[in-house]
């Protein structure tokens, strides 16, 4: 795989790990039972690893049929990439993650990760090229993998 697109996988890759920490309308059924944080975390990075998986078959997808390759793609197509693929590909994550509702305890620190996403995100919708430069999600980053992550916090 070219360096090209290995940086462009990678990008889409950070990006998709850290959205799937949070995000979304608060979908929590207070009468169902709250998951362990050993559970919630296992389910979590199960929907992150499997949102990046997706990410890059969609960005590959998409790709293709505009026309470019990933490697050798231009700036503004990489922009539309991350606006047509990447940001849908993050609000899924982060309602799939949101709805398995926090563990008993953990609420304030889920809520962090989600708040500190929902602004990251926020900013690279605003501004898809900050989606290559990482900085954006450092912090959602962090604490997504001080709360144990290993998939949804790895950047």
């Amino acid at each position: 795989m070219k360096k090209g697109k290995l940086m462009v996988l990678g990008a889409l890759a950070a990006l998709a790990v850290i959205a799937g920490c949070g995000g979304g309308e608060d979908t929590t059924d207070s009468s169902a039972i709250a998951l362990s944080k050993t559970q919630f975390i296992k389910q979590g990075d199960a929907i992150c690893k499997k949102g990046n998986e997706k990410n890059e078959t969609e960005a590959e997808k998409f790709a293709k049929e505009n026309g470019f390759e990933l490697e050798s793609a231009r700036k503004i197509q990489l922009e539309e990439l991350v606006e047509e693929v990447l940001i849908p590909g993050l609000d899924q994550q982060a309602k799939e993650i949101d709805a398995l509702g926090p563990p008993e305890g953990d609420e304030e620190r889920v809520e962090a990760i989600v708040v500190s996403l929902e602004d990251a995100a926020g900013e690279i919708e605003d501004e898809p090229s900050l989606a290559f430069e990482g900085k954006a999600l450092e912090e959602p980053s962090k604490l997504a993998a001080d709360y144990g992550f290993q998939v949804c916090g790895e950047v």
